[in-house]
């Protein structure tokens, strides 16, 4: 998906909506804002999921999803990436539409993302040739990841050649190789050990600093969730509403010794009270 972004000057700052009774609905945006979900309606076997729910996230800001298991959690990170339908509702990027907007994407099941009959050079590439770029500037965007990343292992190796780390290492270098506006992350640390978390917190943070892109992260671990995030969205149990939105302004790069620092512990605790608020409700 391709698409230049536009002028700041161009974004709306209120987006119109036609209802089923057609009439017009109209919600300001947040300042700032980058992704606008309106009126977004969901709904399986019958069961509602999500219904006229709203979201505005942030530019250039980390967000983590995070609530209670079957609340739908990737399902709306999906549905804004454009891999799962709506019932109704509208998402804009920029006051774009999907198709007009580049997005990166880094599924949880990184085995079975990766192209196994090519290299893991190729797989970071793939996106790159798609949009036709030529091999000179292909091979320069490739070598930038591979410097951003501090590369140690042979990407001409195949995946299934390499570790579980290393291999979603690639995915995320492949998200990030077409300069995504939007990067999407599915429990990018859930099979990792702790020591490629590590390694991956910081490497997405270096990434998000010298690129200033959007990200959405959904996360079953909490801290996980609040370690990288800018702001934290919580859910409630379905139908899925937001419970708060919790901002989490910890100056970048975050170490691992973060984890024990007083505003850390402040906003995880905090987190973990709403979550326990909904799990009771």
């Amino acid at each position: 998906m391709s698409g230049d972004q536009l002028p700041v000057s161009a974004i709306p700052t209120e987006v119109k909506l036609t209802t089923p009774e057609s009439s017009v609905l109209t919600l300001r945006a947040a300042p700032n804002t980058h992704v606008t979900v309106r009126g977004l309606c969901k709904s399986f076997a019958g069961q509602v999921l999500y219904k006229d729910f709203n979201l505005d996230l942030p530019r250039s800001q980390i967000v983590s999803i995070f609530g209670p298991n079957g609340c739908g959690k990737s399902t709306l990170m999906n549905m804004i990436a454009g891999l799962v339908p709506l019932d109704s509702g509208e998402i804009l990027f920029d006051g774009k539409g999907l198709k007009d907007t580049r997005i990166g994407y880094v599924f949880q099941n990184y085995r079975d993302a990766l192209f196994p009959w090519i290299s893991a050079w190729d797989n970071i590439a793939y996106p790159l040739r798609r949009q036709g770029m030529k091999a000179a500037e292909v091979k320069q965007r490739v070598d930038e990841l591979v410097a951003l990343f501090e590369i140690r292992f042979d990407l001409k190796r195949y995946p299934y050649e390499l570790s579980g780390g290393q291999m979603q290492t690639v995915c995320i270098m492949r998200a990030l190789a077409p300069r995504p506006e939007v990067m999407f992350l599915d429990e990018p640390f859930s099979a990792l050990d702790f020591e490629m978390t590590l390694f991956i917190r910081a490497k997405l943070q270096e990434a998000h600093l010298a690129t200033g892109v959007s990200m959405v992260i959904v996360s079953h671990d909490l801290e996980d969730a609040v370690f990288l995030a800018d702001q934290i969205l919580l859910l409630t149990r379905r139908p899925t509403r937001i419970a708060e939105l919790v901002p989490f302004t910890m100056p970048r790069p975050r170490t691992p010794e973060a984890v024990s620092d007083p505003e850390f512990v402040r906003v995880k605790a905090h987190t973990l009270e709403v979550f326990r608020r909904e799990m009771q409700a």
